[in-house]
């Protein structure tokens, strides 16, 4: 199987640049996997999809807006995006970074970010950097790290002065989000609102949360033609026990595990055990999910739309049939849905 059969044409003004506004007002795609039957609903009627005993489980990681801009002793811009805390003390953490700059930055080059924040290079690989970071005013770095800018995938456009970036740091975040550690938002997750998560919860639907921290793997195209050479990024996930708990009463009760998201999905079946439960847990999740999968947990699945080629139409399609999809994703660009992070719902059950 080749990453070419993943491929679709989609035209640029159905890419999403801007959340509507409001967040459940989304159009929502429903594709029955075992037919291929298609239903065209709003967002706002997820709840009327679930059953009394569903458990829908969710991504409660947050995006940390950690992309920073400096300057180096000699003038030249670098852009940083901080992406993990590698080593280093509390007042001088090494994080590595996806950097940007005119030249190379080498070993021992400093960089001045405002506000008091600085940081000098010390390591180097490939397109990223490990850097130190420094404080002049006392304040935690990881606090000063909250003032940079929301790493929007590259297909949202901001020029310097946008006035949607001020938009972005609260939309480009779900409502539940509370574990800082992601450099991209789970988006499927960002159509939720406090109303629709009562509403569902009335309904006898029990929610559940798990923590995946969308890395930098999310952004970097595959490079490679055969899919079963695709290797991906691992990133820091954490099932709480009340999650694997949560999925064991709803195989109990004969309820369905629904999935909010392809991290999500990646999460629950890289964990997945015997009895089609989950076992608490953390580590890092190198789950790559492509058409030949044994689903072992997951049982429905809430998605946006993904970028061609890449390995989350890959998932969805291992999940409903790539045939299937790929005539769901023609169904969607003829009848104009909106694309990618800031876009339109899927829902597969």
């Amino acid at each position: 199987m080749n990453v070419a059969d993943f491929d679709y044409t989609l035209p640029e003004d159905l890419i999403a640049q801007e959340p509507l506004p409001e967040r459940d007002a989304s159009r929502l795609l429903v594709l029955d996997r075992s037919s291929g039957a298609l239903e065209h609903r709003l967002f706002r009627d997820l709840p009327g999809l679930l059953r009394a005993g569903d458990l829908l489980v969710l991504n409660d990681t947050r995006v940390v807006p950690a992309r920073l801009e400096g300057r180096r002793a000699t003038g030249g811009l670098v852009e940083a995006l901080a992406l993990e805390r590698v080593g280093g003390s509390d007042e001088a953490p090494e994080w590595e970074c996806l950097t940007r700059s005119s030249k190379p930055l080498r070993a021992g080059a400093r960089i001045d970010f405002g506000c008091g924040l600085s940081a000098v290079a010390i390591g180097r690989s490939a397109e990223r950097s490990v850097l130190r970071f420094e404080d002049a005013r006392g304040m935690p770095v990881e606090a000063l790290l909250e003032r940079g800018s929301v790493p929007l995938p590259p297909y949202i456009e901001r020029l310097p002065g946008d006035p949607r970036a001020a938009l972005d740091r609260d939309r480009y975040q779900t409502v539940f989000a509370r574990t800082p550690g992601a450099v991209a938002a789970p988006t499927a997750g960002l159509h939720f609102t406090p109303r629709i998560l009562e509403e569902i919860r009335a309904g006898g639907v029990d929610t559940a949360f798990v923590t995946l921290h969308t890395g930098i793997g999310t952004f970097l195209p595959v490079r490679v033609e055969a899919v079963a050479d695709h290797r991906m990024h691992p990133e820091r996930f954490e099932i709480p026990e009340s999650a694997a708990h949560a999925v064991r009463r709803a195989r109990e009760r004969g309820g369905r595990v629904v999935a909010v998201g392809t991290t999500v999905v990646r999460t629950l079946e890289s964990r997945a055990d015997a009895e089609r439960g989950v076992a608490a847990g953390s580590g890092r999740c190198d789950l790559f999910i492509y058409p030949g999968h044994a689903f072992r947990v997951v049982d429905a699945l809430l998605t946006n739309f993904h970028l061609p080629r890449s390995t989350l139409l890959m998932l969805v399609c291992a999940f409903a049939g790539r045939q299937n999809v790929l005539a769901a994703y023609e169904e969607a660009i003829a009848t104009g849905y909106r694309f990618y992070s800031y876009g339109d719902a899927m829902w597969i059950g």
